[in-house]
């Protein structure tokens, strides 16, 4: 969490990919299209299942 706004730690998110099938940070956010993909920092679907393994998984790799 920020000073007054919450922050996304782009090396941590994984858009919710192995947990959720949308991402809960544009579910719960009270204001409509405030959470935008950072194009900075697009990724594939098949890189963020990888970041969620290791995030996840890495005791068992």
């Amino acid at each position: 969490m920020g000073d007054s706004i919450y922050q996304i730690d782009p090396d941590r998110c994984t858009e919710c990919v192995g947990h959720y099938d949308v991402p809960t940070c544009m579910k719960v956010c009270p204001i409509d299209n405030t959470i935008l993909k950072d194009p900075a920092h697009v990724e594939s679907n098949e890189q963020l299942w990888d970041k969620f393994v290791l995030l996840h998984h890495a005791d068992k790799i």
